[in-house]
């Protein structure tokens, strides 16, 4: 049995009957792996390379993936998501991957990038995309560019000046999120809940707004739209637009 250690290289392997607690497998390489129900727990993945696996009805807790990278994988099985607790994804990338129904249960995602991934129905509960990079200076950052987050539960999201461009947040909870500054060009949040949504200063541009009713937001000093907008958010407020 091959065994779990720093840079070991995995192919075609069902891992799900091995016991990764406490394992270290820094810069390990898994290509079209299997990993099914599996909970793992205190296991170090920095900067691991996962191409093409499954891991699906996993819990991975207190786990470290910082600098990771996850490029065509499935987490997701029969409305069945992955569980990330209390671990630690700084920097982590997730390429093309289904994170349906996704629980980032109070998890570090300082600068993590989910590119064009499907994260219908996850939930992000008290995950934190800050840094502190001195004693008064803190950072936010994240990239969710080109992703589904339909039915999302994103309430009270802190996440000023992410990247949310052309993501989909049909039916999504955003109540009470910071998108502060965000990059929302082209996305769309036809009936997403939105009371209290921070928007001051965010890139709205080209974006799917009817329904969103600016006085119910949290903030919206400096909110970039279009002309083409304009009617679409006055009639959401209450006010007739005329064409004439």
């Amino acid at each position: 049995m091959q065994p779990l250690e720093p840079n070991a290289v995995f192919k075609g392997l069902d891992l799900s009957d091995r016991d990764f607690t406490d394992a270290d497998l820094t810069e390990a390489v898994f290509e079209d792996c299997r990993f099914e129900d599996v909970q793992v727990s205190g296991a170090g993945f920095e900067g691991a390379r996962f191409k093409a696996c499954r891991l699906v009805r996993c819990r991975f807790a207190h786990a470290e993936f910082r600098e990771a990278r996850f490029e065509d994988c499935v987490f997701s099985e029969a409305q069945q998501g992955v569980a990330f607790a209390f671990s630690r994804l700084d920097e982590a990338v997730f390429a093309r991957c289904d994170l349906s129904f996704a629980r980032f249960d109070r998890a570090g995602l300082y600068g993590v990038s989910f590119e064009a991934c499907n994260l219908r129905g996850s939930s992000f509960i008290k995950a934190d995309f800050a840094k502190a990079l001195g004693r008064s200076i803190v950072r936010t950052a994240g990239s969710f560019a080109g992703s589904n987050l339909e039915l999302a539960d994103l309430a009270e999201l802190r996440l000023p000046g992410g990247d949310f461009s052309r993501c989909s947040f049909r039916e999504a909870d955003l109540a009470n999120a910071d998108l502060e500054g965000a990059d929302l060009r082209e996305a769309d949040l036809f009936q997403a809940s939105t009371f209290g949504l921070k928007l001051a200063r965010a890139d709205l541009r080209g974006a799917e707004v009817s329904g969103l009713d600016l006085k119910a937001l949290g903030s919206i000093e400096g909110l970039r739209v279009t002309l083409d907008q304009q009617a679409a958010l006055l009639t959401a407020m209450g006010v007739e637009v005329s064409a004439t």
